[in-house]
């Protein structure tokens, strides 16, 4: 049986903890940043949790 793929898009934009939680970027952070405020840009480079609604997917589509 062949192996399976990971999808490349998603491994680009996800990444697993070592106890296993899926984590995201942002969204919003990459242009027009000067009419944001400086908390919010900071808050931007922190990692948010994927949503559970969407890790059985995400986890999918990582081969996981």
């Amino acid at each position: 049986m062949p192996k399976q793929k990971t999808n490349s898009a998603a491994k680009k934009r996800f990444k697993i903890t070592g106890s296993g939680r899926l984590l995201r970027r942002h969204a919003m952070q990459s242009h027009n940043l000067e009419k944001k405020s400086a908390k919010r840009r900071r808050a931007f480079r922190s990692d948010q949790p994927v949503d559970g609604t969407d890790v059985r997917e995400v986890k999918r589509l990582l081969g996981r």
